[in-house]
């Protein structure tokens, strides 16, 4: 179980399976249990790693495992691993029973078919519950309230009720208490804005670097909100962090449904411009930030990939935050903006992080390959008798002054099983009559396919395709776009007579 005060609590668990152990006659000689940890990946999940090693390794002193539902042994959002784990028990000859489904796991038709609905259950209902507290906070967001972290030096939370009032200040590691309260960002003490001031003072009209600042405020035993000395990267957030001018942005990164942690395009971050009281004037802040670009402006690519090589010498590894840590060096962003991303510099210089970003990469090409298929449809339109007009801004295509439409690019996964899965997502506030979904091959290099999703039969935002669907969502693929451009095509009256 992942939180307290439901109906999944491990004692109603542990109270529901104790009933069926004794109308079954079994007895219970071992409990595995997973208290307050989530079930979207099997990390952190003592207890059915527990079980596994126990089962597969020969130490299990039972034949057959008793577990509430099938969901419980995880919220995946590939159904296929949760029905992996039950194979393995099953295979070591360990039967699994399930206490409070309505069915029996005797391995007919029927109970796989429930159990493979029910594990596609499982994580949609987490990947919904994802969906929403998102947007959710998005909204909060917009509204001009704080969602978490520290506030920053020279800046402190202050919490608020419904109607705005305020009811005094949060200290480090407090929280609110009471759903309808908010926290915004309000000054800190003057002798923290008035340092906040200084430093932007010092590196825009000074010329000082961020590590003559640091070590200065380090001499006058000056330090951070966290009660850390100053470093060079302290200086250098404090110098480009849009919350000193009253700004709040939010989702710059995510780590969605247990996934790998993502820093989000600017265009997908959520903001909300003078939400705040800023400390530090727009064109001061303005000015730090065209110095920074400027430092890496004046630099061929040969040498930021130099420096960069000589970063990796030094310290074994890359990242973010070493690289803004590091004097005469352009910083993290100047990379990223001069190389399209930070993982295109390390593989120039021949560094592999330990996580699998590719996918960036590979995000990043099919939002170039977007106007050429956008080109090729509009075509495709006007081809067939139709008309088209696309706006410039949001891409929607307003077809024959009848219907709208948009266009998705739908990248190519594969799932720790080896599967090939795709994630649509449709466009909820453009709300086109028809979505098409171009289908990316495996190598994500070709349109594999097409779908024509109307809206009226679209009933969630975000889903995911397999190779086969059923006619649930299949019935919508094509393997070219003909049919939609047939639904703008153009006849004569008589001829259609």
């Amino acid at each position: 179980m992942s939180t307290e005060h439901q109906k999944y609590s491990t004692d109603n668990q542990a109270s529901a399976i104790r009933k069926y152990a004794e109308q079954r006659g079994y007895k219970i000689v071992r409990t595995y249990a997973d208290e307050g940890k989530s079930g979207l990946n099997i990390g952190g999940r003592l207890g059915l790693q527990n079980l596994l090693s126990d089962v597969e390794a020969g130490r299990a002193d039972f034949h057959a495992l008793l577990v509430y539902d099938v969901s419980r042994w995880g919220r995946f959002q590939d159904p296929d691993e949760a029905a992996s784990y039950e194979l393995r028990c099953r295979r070591a000859g360990v039967q699994v029973h399930y206490c409070a489904e309505q069915f029996e796991n005797d391995g007919s038709i029927g109970s796989s078919i429930i159990k493979t609905v029910k594990r596609a259950m499982a994580g949609e209902y987490s990947r919904e519950l994802s969906v929403k507290v998102f947007a959710g906070q998005a909204n909060l967001i917009r509204l001009g309230y704080r969602q978490g972290g520290p506030a920053g030096f020279g800046l402190r939370r202050m919490l608020v009720d419904q109607e705005g009032r305020e009811k005094g200040l949060l200290g480090h590691g407090e929280h609110k208490s009471i759903t309808t309260d908010r926290v915004i960002l309000v000054p800190g003490p003057t002798h923290e804005v008035d340092i906040v001031r200084e430093v932007y003072r010092q590196f825009v009209e000074g010329g000082r670097s961020e590590w003559e600042i640091a070590n200065d405020l380090n001499a006058r035993d000056v330090v951070t909100d966290l009660g850390r000395p100053w470093s060079r990267g302290a200086v250098h957030q404090l110098l480009i962090n849009e919350k000193y001018i009253g700004n709040n942005v939010w989702a710059r990164t995510s780590c969605k449904l247990k996934a790998n942690h993502v820093r989000n395009d600017p265009a997908e971050w959520v903001r909300a411009d003078g939400a705040f009281a800023g400390i530090v004037e727009a064109e001061q802040f303005k000015a730090a930030q065209a110095i920074i670009r400027q430092r890496s402006a004046r630099l061929t690519d040969e040498e930021m990939l130099g420096a960069l090589s000589q970063i990796l010498a030094r310290n074994g590894c890359l990242s973010g935050l070493i690289i803004d840590e590091t004097e005469d060096s352009p910083s993290s962003s100047s990379f990223r903006t001069r190389f399209g991303s930070l993982l295109r510099a390390y593989t120039l210089v021949g560094f592999t992080p330990d996580h699998d970003y590719r996918y960036l990469e590979t995000n990043r090409k099919l939002r170039s390959m977007h106007p050429g298929i956008m080109e090729a449809v509009m075509a495709g339109i006007e081809g067939a008798g139709g008309s088209v007009v696309r706006d410039p801004i949001t891409d929607l295509m307003t077809i024959n002054n009848e219907f709208t439409a948009s266009l998705v690019i739908v990248r190519c996964f594969q799932t720790s099983a080896g599967s090939l899965r795709w994630k649509v997502r449709l466009d909820t506030k453009l709300k086109p009559n028809i979505t098409v979904a171009v289908r990316m091959d495996s190598n994500n290099e070709h349109p594999l396919d097409y779908y024509l999703l109307p809206r009226l039969d679209m009933r969630d935002a975000i889903f995911r395709l397999a190779e086969f669907n059923g006619l649930s969502f299949d019935a919508y693929r094509f393997d070219t776009l003909d049919a939609f451009y047939q639904m703008a095509a153009r006849a004569q009256f008589r001829r259609a007579a």
